[in-house]
């Protein structure tokens, strides 16, 4: 079949104009995409953190030390002879002075033992004066009354032994203190080195604490200590002993308190909280609440360098006072983020704002 020309050439027009229209409409759009400026970015904005400025000044460096007070020293006082317990001397609790009786045991044949004794002794001295007159009249040697005096020496020995065993029923008291306990009643039978009870000596009284290895060095025997107690009483001492070998399990040094205790108020085995003055140091006042923890769990405190990017620096509390707490370990001259600083991270950009001291 034959296709009409005029048919073509319309169909060609018509394909032109499609072509055309379609062309210019990409063009349009290409143009508009390329001209149309493009969405500026965004700032990131910056968090904004309330700083305080510090600045290092001299300071009292204390150390707070956490321990126990104990008796002076303390005996389980014993029997130096046997017998059946017949008197106690003194109450559980009462105050008793050095040499006071405690406790008695049955005498038993100990005074017929120091009668005789001394009956022995009298017999010999008889014997050694007549030997001796006789030997001034000729009648008697030397030697013989050189036996005599011999014999004396032993008899007089043998009553000195015969008083010691009879005073031993009585067991007294070593040194002053508090008879804290009797380990024996009347009726009980104690040999020899069995406990009549326990004595205490509370005056002076000793703190225990333990000295760190990086506390050491600043702290020598004869430094006084303040020294508070969980009963309330507060009360000052002086270091006695700081032990030369450190605990092996610890690494610490047992350092001894001697506190003076004359009226015997204060107690042993009461829980104490130790202050030792160190010296001055170089620290800033800062508000406790912005202590914080890094990634490792080391306390201290986030602060902003002079580009105003966040660090942290480890520090040591030193002292506490009501306008806040002396730390070391921050930079002499510092700006510390006071609020805001649980919501910024380290090595970030923030906008300062500056806060007034307290």
């Amino acid at each position: 079949m034959k296709i009409n020309t005029s048919y073509l050439v319309a169909g060609g027009l018509t394909l032109l104009i499609v072509l055309w229209f379609a062309f210019n409409t990409l063009f349009k759009a290409d143009a508009a995409v390329s001209t149309q400026p493009k969405p500026a970015e965004k700032a990131e904005e910056l968090v904004q953190v309330r700083v305080q400025s510090v600045t290092a000044t001299m300071h009292q460096n204390r150390y707070e030390l956490y321990g126990r007070t104990e008796a002076s020293r303390e005996v389980m006082v014993k029997a130096e002879t046997s017998g059946v317990v017949v008197a106690m001397g003194v109450k559980e609790g009462a105050r008793v002075g050095r040499g006071q009786l405690l406790c008695r045991q049955d005498i038993d044949a100990r005074q017929a033992m120091v009668d005789q004794a001394r009956a022995n002794q009298k017999s010999i001295e008889a014997d050694l004066n007549a030997a001796r007159i006789l030997a001034e009249k000729g009648y008697q040697s030397a030697t013989r009354v050189t036996q005599f005096e011999a014999q004396l020496d032993g008899a007089k020995a043998a009553v000195k032994q015969a008083e010691v065993e009879l005073d031993n029923v009585n067991v007294r008291a070593p040194f002053s203190g508090v008879w804290e306990r009797n380990s024996a009643e009347i009726g009980d039978f104690l040999a020899p080195g069995q406990p009549c009870g326990l004595l205490v000596d509370l005056s002076p009284l000793k703190v225990i604490a333990q000295l760190t290895e990086t506390q050491l060095a600043a702290i020598t025997a004869g430094d006084s200590a303040q020294v508070k107690l969980a009963t309330g009483q507060n009360v000052t001492g002086k270091i006695d002993f700081i032990e030369a070998k450190a605990d092996p399990s610890t690494r610490t040094f047992r350092t001894e308190i001697s506190v003076q205790n004359k009226d015997l108020s204060l107690k042993a085995g009461v829980t104490a909280t130790v202050t030792l003055n160190a010296g001055e140091i170089l620290a800033q006042q800062i508000p406790a609440a912005i202590l914080t923890l890094d990634e490792s769990g080391e306390v201290g405190v986030r602060y902003l360098d002079s580009g105003n990017i966040v660090r942290f620096a480890r520090v040591a509390t030193i002292d506490e006072e009501a306008g806040g707490i002396w730390v070391t370990g921050l930079p002499d001259q510092t700006r510390v983020i006071v609020e805001g600083q649980d919501y910024v991270s380290v090595g970030k950009e923030v906008k300062p704002e500056t806060s007034m001291a307290p």
